[in-house]
């Protein structure tokens, strides 16, 4: 069957766009995602277009060989993990941005499209495609995959509120388009909406049409110390209401904090005393068209954290501001480096962030492991770095995590997705019956169910809802 469906593959893509056996690239057996071993797929393949994808997943289908979509390969869940015996499609030579539609303010992006590319494409028109996940080499394709989100969320909201339509192929080989260069329809089931966040297990996504807007040139950043985490989250909620509009706001234990000033090797200029007694810290941005407005925003901010308890406000120089986000958007290869062995997303009320923050350092404290972390605290985007070498310890541990999340009322994942990494939690802490539904939904738009096997639906449960 090997060499049958490679020899297909090259029929349709060509042979210099098929690897085989040792020929698959080590990078292409593997996501970012911690604690998970690669596995050598049978085969990666290219595709050049729509109709290459289709054909691709025709002769998967009639050959029974599961398919993994990959983009860039920067998700966090093992969520382009290969399967054994399988084949990788990978999106690397479909990278074009089509068209950049400024009347109607949407962009056409082909999935391999990375936002670094789409950003230098756009900042040129004034325009910005909103969504930064924290890796700019991410593709559009694995965005729409994973929902991703990011720190501008609070603002801006995340993948599914800035796709408007896509083009995908089901895993029958049938092409759909779903949607338009337009914010609003009523007109049957919103398949777009279905698709994105679905980690490659319902369609592949071969174009996505993205909703721009307008790319504000001034910002400012603000840092605020705190002597404690309940007060970092008490003065969330004041702070989004104000009027601001906050593009961002984030929450960094001190630890943390520490850590991703030294690998990025950044002094904030932080005097000890308050370096010392600070346990928490809240960085803000604010984005305005206009200076004055800004620096007025900005002014009103600081006195607001300051009469919410913070210790001590800090309106950092650009360039001081700039470096703290871009070593906030890379926390996860600080924690790389100081050697942490997984890495959690978990998603609640922003207001429960602190009693949620209690119960993992009590989780911590009862399996001698180290958590700490950032997040989200605009929208309760929880990301924890959890020391624990021992793997039955460290499992054991990252599922109560996770459990705790939604027993306050939270989710598993905020934006890294299900993938390999939480599907054991995810299928255990899951309403039963929602689980059934996707289960049959992935049956009505994958068949055959080669599309990502056992990526958020356990394998052995899809058997039984196949038509």
């Amino acid at each position: 069957m090997g060499s049958t469906i490679g020899e297909r593959l090259v029929a349709i893509c060509g042979p210099a766009h098929v690897d085989e056996g040792g020929a698959v690239s080590d990078d292409d057996c593997h996501d970012e995602a911690l604690g998970i071993d690669p596995v050598r797929p049978l085969a990666v393949v290219r595709p050049g277009s729509t109709a290459e994808v289709s054909a691709v997943v025709g002769a998967a289908v009639e050959l029974g060989v599961p398919l993994t979509a990959r983009g860039s390969g920067t998700g966090l869940s093992g969520g382009s993990l290969p399967v054994a015996g399988g084949v990788v499609v990978s999106f690397e030579r479909m990278a074009a941005v089509l068209e950049i539609d400024t009347a109607n303010q949407v962009a056409v992006v082909e999935p391999g499209v990375t936002l670094a590319q789409l950003d230098t494409a756009l900042a040129p028109l004034g325009l910005v495609y909103p969504v930064f996940p924290g890796e700019q080499s991410a593709s559009l394709g694995g965005n729409v995959s994973t929902n991703a989100g990011g720190m501008r969320a609070v603002k801006y909201g995340v993948t599914r509120h800035h796709v408007l339509g896509l083009e995908a192929v089901l895993g029958t080989g049938e092409v759909i388009s779903t949607g338009g260069r337009f914010v609003k329809a009523t007109s049957g089931y919103d398949l777009t909406q279905l698709v994105i966040g679905s980690e490659g297990t319902l369609a592949l996504v071969t174009r996505a049409i993205l909703r721009l807007h307008p790319r504000p040139p001034h910002q400012a950043t603000v840092l605020a110390a705190f002597p404690t985490m309940d007060l970092v989250a008490g003065a969330v909620p004041p702070v989004v209401a104000s009027g601001v509009g906050p593009l961002l706001v984030e929450y960094i234990d001190m630890i943390s904090m520490a850590g991703i000033t030294a690998n990025a090797g950044i002094d904030l200029g932080i005097p000890e005393e308050i370096r010392s007694t600070a346990l928490a810290y809240l960085v803000i941005v604010l984005e305005d068209h206009h200076p004055d407005r800004l620096e007025e925003d900005t002014e009103a901010l600081a006195v607001q954290l300051a009469d919410l308890g913070a210790l001590d406000v800090y309106v950092l120089p650009d360039h001081a501001g700039h470096q703290l986000i871009e070593a906030r958007e890379h926390a996860f290869w600080a924690s790389k480096a100081a050697g942490a062995d997984d890495i959690v997303d978990v998603v609640v009320p922003r207001a429960s962030i602190p009693s949620y923050l209690a119960d993992v350092g009590d989780l911590a404290a009862a399996t001698g492991s180290l958590v700490v972390g950032c997040g989200h605290a605009g929208d309760g985007n929880v990301h924890l770095s959890v020391f624990q070498p021992d793997p039955h310890v460290r499992h054991a541990l990252v599922h109560d995590i996770l459990a705790a999340g939604v027993a306050h009322g939270g989710a598993v994942s905020g934006e890294h997705g299900v993938g390999t990494a939480k599907l054991a939690s995810f299928t255990d802490l899951e309403d039963p019956v929602k689980l059934d539904l996707m289960r049959r939904i992935k049956a009505a738009f994958d068949p055959a169910g080669i599309l990502n096997p056992g990526k958020v639906l356990a394998t052995h449960d899809l058997e039984g809802a196949r038509p």
